[in-house]
C-alpha cells in the first residue's frame, strides 16, 4: 500500500507543471486585460490565445509518457517566454480597438 502512493506520487511530481500553469493564468489574464481596456484588438487577442492554446497542446503532449524532461520543460518556457513578448508588442503597438 505504502509502496504503491509512492509510486503515484512520484510519478505525479514529474508531470507536474505549477509554474508554467501560473504563467499560462497569468498571461490569459493580462491578454483580457488588454481586450477589456481597448490596447489589444480582437485579431491581436485571437492570434495570443491561439499561442497560449498551442502551448497548452505542447504541455498536454509533454505529459502524455508520465513524464515532463528538462528539455520539455526548457521548450515550454520558451514558448511562454515569446508569447509574453508578444503580448507585450501587442499591447504597445498603438492599434486601439
Amino acid at each position: 500500500m505504502i509502496a504503491t502512493l509512492a509510486v503515484t506520487s512520484i510519478a505525479q511530481a514529474q508531470t507536474r507543471t505549477p509554474v508554467i500553469n501560473h504563467r499560462e493564468h497569468r498571461q490569459e489574464k493580462r491578454i483580457n486585460r488588454g481586450v477589456h481596456s481597448g490596447t489589444l484588438t480582437r485579431n491581436e487577442a485571437r492570434h495570443l490565445r491561439g499561442d497560449e492554446n498551442r502551448i497548452s497542446r505542447d504541455k498536454r503532449m509533454a505529459k502524455a509518457n508520465g513524464h515532463v524532461t528538462r528539455a520539455e520543460r526548457s521548450h515550454l518556457r520558451r514558448e511562454e517566454n515569446r508569447t509574453s513578448r508578444a503580448i507585450y508588442r501587442d499591447k504597445h503597438n498603438d492599434r486601439v480597438r
